[in-house]
């Protein structure tokens, strides 16, 4: 892999919490290579997300994301085709997946965590998962998902038997997240969507996770797109379409960035990334080319009091 010899940047290696893994602060998500229209509106064709794969694995960052639920198998089917071209996980690299409900049932039991780790890895052609999350638990109680047998107690057992490396739990309620994280149980934590320009959420749940030394993790800074590609050209926050509100105060930084000559997509990755609390922000891409892409937006200037005057946007 690169060799990372900044102390800092987007390209300096930070500890992952307690893991004892270090990762870039920007970690590449592949959930649109997984192919999944009816969630981001187009569509990923596989011989472009195995040039973006191969691509990621010969560039600057170290970190890639996946689910089980991404295209219902698709996304790391994909990342396996190209681990077995590489004859496996190169040394350095970090890979992390999420253990999901069943896509077509949506049952979401402690047997169904094994079968979607256990086809995860037959999926991916590696013999341990590095990183897993619990994904998506808002869709049972806190209490289904920690019962014994549950969700939770099988995850802690495929640990326990090698299958994973490090546990984690990603999810959207910022207060149920929380919950989890209480739990001691996790290694770090994925929020989404919850902390862009637009939305903070978050915060709390960064609070918690620092106070623990529990890796945090910001996916979505783009708000699923629409603060890469501004408000009129892309009006969907979270996968839906953005609200009025959200609508007005994205063309509003659009203008400021604009003033300042910044691209508005430069402005929302590096809200997440100069947040020291945040262990590495999660940047979804669909074609080679974003990876140079995502690096210039991170390295691109931007003077400190600006973020002055998008905070003041953000209150208004």
């Amino acid at each position: 892999m690169p060799s990372q010899t900044e102390a800092s940047g987007p390209l300096a290696l930070r500890p992952l919490g307690s893991t004892g893994l270090r990762v870039t602060p920007i970690c590449i998500g592949a959930a649109p290579l997984g192919n999944m229209p009816e969630t981001f509106a187009y569509e990923v064709p596989e011989e472009r997300a195995l040039e973006t794969i191969r691509a990621f694995f010969a560039g600057p960052f170290n970190f890639l994301d996946t689910a089980a639920s991404y295209g219902d198998g698709e996304s790391e089917r994909r990342i396996g085709i190209v681990l077995r071209e590489l004859r496996g996980l190169p040394p350095g690299f970090v890979l992390a997946t999420k253990a999901d409900r069943d896509m077509q049932t949506g049952v979401f039991t402690g047997k169904q965590m094994r079968r979607s780790v256990e086809r995860s890895l037959r999926l991916l052609g590696l013999e341990q998962l590095q990183l897993v999350y619990l994904h998506d638990p808002e869709h049972i109680s806190f209490e289904e998902a920690m019962q014994p047998g549950g969700p939770v107690a099988v995850l802690q057992q495929c640990k326990e038997e090698g299958l994973i490396a490090h546990l984690g739990v990603a999810g959207g309620p910022i207060d149920m997240m929380i919950r989890f994280v209480e739990t001691g149980l996790f290694e770090a934590a994925i929020s989404h969507n919850r902390y862009t320009l637009l939305n903070r959420e978050a915060e709390p749940l960064w609070e918690l996770c620092t106070r623990r030394g529990i890796a945090a993790l910001n996916a979505a800074p783009y708000g699923s797109g629409l603060l890469a590609k501004g408000p009129r050209a892309y009006p969907r926050y979270m996968y839906n379409q953005a609200s009025p509100a959200l609508l007005r105060r994205a063309g509003l930084m659009e203008e400021a960035c604009k003033r300042h000559g910044l691209p508005l997509a430069a402005a929302a990755l590096q809200f997440s990334l100069r947040d020291r609390r945040i262990a590495s922000t999660i940047v979804g891409i669909t074609r080679r080319e974003r990876l140079a892409e995502t690096l210039k937006l991170a390295q691109q200037p931007i003077p400190n009091e600006f973020w002055a005057e998008l905070d003041t946007i953000y209150l208004s």
